[in-house]
């Protein structure tokens, strides 16, 4: 498998996809949908349908609406689209989003709504790093992600996907100090965190152990892997 440092990951999909083919695109776990909003302005023949489970996600992303973007709040396990109707779905670092005991069955939805040899790319982050040492603090995930590759192994070994390519990165991350850090990954809106005082000064005592004379600089590893529907 390749490993490389990817600011995009848009241009790594591109690299993988024939993207002016995939008419029809599914991002589930869409979030700010940031990714589909890139590929919608560099291929203009695509369609893009955002899947979000997060209620105030879901409010701020119709106010900021897109031509050829439409959003819907639900969840990848009970995607509310009949079957063969898109191209290409996008999972970007939201399976080990779904509760553990549904993954599976969103696998089996996203490839119930994927056309004929339509295809799946999963990008997922690894439980490793700098930053990952400083988010366990107050929210550990390794058994979901560990959860979430499980359910792509056990889709694969199913037979009704194809895996197509597989790859490691890693997604540069930058953050202006420590207040810039707790409102994008502790102030999140879809998930509830609350911190003491000790918690939130233990964090910030991890953090700023990476700050440098210009901000911290991290590296998230990924894993990425890109199915075709058999």
């Amino acid at each position: 498998m390749n490993k490389s440092l990817i600011s995009e990951e848009l241009d790594l999909l591109q690299s993988l996809v024939e993207l002016k083919q995939q008419r029809q695109i599914v991002e589930l776990g869409c979030g700010a949908a940031d990714l589909s909003r890139k590929l919608l302005a560099r291929y203009s023949d695509c369609e893009v349908t955002g899947l979000e489970v997060d209620g105030l996600q879901h409010e701020k992303n119709l106010l900021s609406p897109l031509q050829r973007l439409q959003f819907v709040q639900a969840g990848a396990q009970s995607i509310p689209f009949p079957a063969e109707v898109f191209d290409l779905a996008l999972m970007l670092k939201s399976l080990h989003h779904v509760p553990r005991d549904q993954m599976d069955r969103a696998l089996l939805e996203v490839h119930r709504v994927l056309r004929r040899k339509g295809l799946l790319y999963v990008s997922e982050p690894v439980f490793a790093g700098d930053l990952n040492e400083v988010i366990r603090l107050f929210h550990d995930e390794e058994v979901v992600r560990n959860a979430a590759q499980r359910a792509l192994q056990d889709a694969v070994s199913s037979g009704v996907w194809e895996q197509v390519a597989e790859i490691q990165f890693e997604t540069p991350v930058y953050f202006r100090d420590f207040a810039e850090f707790k409102n994008r990954l502790i102030g999140i809106t879809y998930l509830d965190h609350r911190l003491d005082t000790t918690t939130l000064e233990l964090v910030r005592a991890r953090f700023e152990t990476n700050m440098g004379a210009d901000g911290a600089h991290f590296v998230r590893p990924t894993h990425a892997i890109l199915l075709r529907k058999c």
